[in-house]
């Protein structure tokens, strides 16, 4: 008995000291990252987003992917276009400084519903979204349920199928049970990433170098949190429950749309999810030597795409 008692006793010190130590990193990342732009309340949660430029241009939104954040497209992206555009950069509910409040809210489905009622609530209307990586999904999904409200689709590195496997730096993500995700959230999971930070960073953008500044400048710090961890295992369950049944839909799609790839990329398949689009209507474009982080890394080649989407979507219109 009394070898148990040391051993709960040892364990629980562990857990008190990875939960202290987390709160300072989570402290240190708002701190390193503070919010840039407002709130809007929306069932089931609230949208943070960043805006710029006249209002009376057609209208971009764009939507980042996986464990990211509004400032993918803040550090390079967004000013290359507000001359032209009205553009708003959002976090992913759950993600940077948006909120959800259930785990179920990660589906699809109810991503692209939150992110909508956002739009209606700001006034905006047939705007072309961009979407990167998982951000890509969310945006086919609100083409697919509010056809009426989405103008084209800009798609850069996006996730359009399901994946035999997740990408093995986000398969520490893969948790179910939500209690355990929350656990580990908030205990061992903050202080294990920001040991691993400069790997992981390295592997997602590969083959191509990794910014010095992304932690700050592109908003990484705010995934060194319990609530980043926790709302991209959400999203690792929520998105592979229901990316089949969005396939399956993608025939009814009858708007201006492209993708654009890195056709080095290592975190999601061109061939996989970029090349099938082109039989429902979408052309299709590759940067050689390029990686997944192409918001990023090659900000005016990503400007010039989005241009061309939304003169197609101009002339449609």
């Amino acid at each position: 008995m009394t070898t148990i008692l040391i051993i709960l006793f040892v364990i629980t010190v562990f857990l008190v000291s990875m939960h202290l130590w987390t709160r300072k990193l989570t402290r240190e990342g708002t701190e390193k990252v503070p919010q840039p732009g407002e709130v809007v309340s929306v069932r089931g949660g609230s949208i943070h987003y960043v805006e710029k430029g006249d209002p009376a241009n057609p209208t971009l939104i764009m939507i980042h992917g996986l464990a990211g954040q509004l400032q993918h497209y803040t550090y390079a992206l967004m000013d290359r276009l507000t001359d032209d555009f009205h553009v708003i950069a959002v976090d992913r509910p759950g993600s940077g400084y948006s909120t959800r409040d259930t785990a179920d809210l990660a589906r699809l489905p109810e991503q692209a519903r939150m992110i909508m009622e956002f739009l209606d609530k700001k006034g905006v209307s047939d705007p072309v979204l961009v979407g990167h990586s998982m951000g890509g999904a969310v945006s086919l999904a609100m083409a697919l349920d509010y056809p009426d409200k989405v103008a084209g689709l800009a798609l850069l590195a996006p996730l359009t199928h399901e994946m035999p496997s997740t990408p093995s730096v986000f398969k520490p993500l893969e948790i179910r049970a939500e209690w355990l995700r929350t656990v580990i959230g908030n205990t061992v999971a903050v202080p294990v990433a920001t040991k691993t930070a400069p790997k992981t960073i390295g592997a997602v953008f590969d083959p191509e170098p990794a910014p010095a500044d992304f932690l700050d400048r592109a908003g990484g710090a705010l995934g060194l949190r319990p609530s980043a961890f926790i709302s991209a295992s959400q999203d690792v369950i929520g998105v592979d429950a229901s990316i089949g049944a969005q396939s399956q839909r993608y025939g009814e799609l009858n708007l201006p749309g492209g993708v654009l790839f890195g056709a080095g990329d290592v975190i999601l398949s061109p061939a996989a999810h970029g090349a099938p689009m082109i039989q429902f209507g979408f052309s299709y474009e590759q940067l050689e030597g390029m990686g997944h982080m192409i918001p990023i890394t090659a900000p005016d080649t990503c400007a010039a795409f989005i241009r061309g989407i939304s003169d197609r979507a101009r002339i449609k219109a």
